[in-house]
């Protein structure tokens, strides 16, 4: 097989398949249930949350945590459009973004992912002019490479 034909063999999904750990393993299984949750110190220690999931809460030092359910709203805080060079399997989908959505109910959490025109929508589905700062995102969920991602589509398209 030549890396040509491995590159078309390979659909693009593929490549964005997460592996999970240990500690951040709740929070695929809850996307996979349609829900954004977030690791949290347990109430009995400080409560605070946070993300990446990690087992020892940085503030308090207690191994004790919650997965805490979010809205799922948020804000776009940053968002870039990857330029060339790229893996063969994005570069077909170029141009796309990668945003930073900042959590509504959670400010100082920050999760980085796609902004779609749909749940299943192509990367590519929102044209650059639409993407802004500070707009209002609302979480979806969607298949990818047999792992369900959360991505994010506009609140008022």
């Amino acid at each position: 097989m030549t890396d040509a034909t491995t590159a078309q063999e390979t659909p693009a999904p593929a490549l964005l398949t997460p592996t999970p750990d240990d500690d951040g393993a709740p929070f695929w299984e809850y996307a996979a249930r349609g829900e954004l949750r977030i690791q949290a110190c347990a109430e009995t220690a400080c409560g605070e949350l946070r993300f990446p999931p990690r087992p020892c809460c940085p503030h308090c030092r207690s191994f004790d945590s919650e997965w805490r359910r979010m809205s799922g709203r948020g804000r776009i805080w940053s968002y870039v459009f990857p330029h060339p060079p790229l893996l063969p399997a994005y570069a077909e989908q170029a141009p796309y973004n990668a945003i930073v959505v900042e959590l509504a109910d959670a400010p100082r959490i920050r999760l980085v992912g796609n902004l779609v025109a749909a749940p299943d929508a192509a990367l590519d589905s929102v044209p650059p002019e639409r993407l802004r700062i500070g707009a209002k995102v609302q979480v979806v969920f969607a298949d990818v490479g047999g792992t369900v991602v959360p991505r994010w589509i506009l609140e008022r398209p």
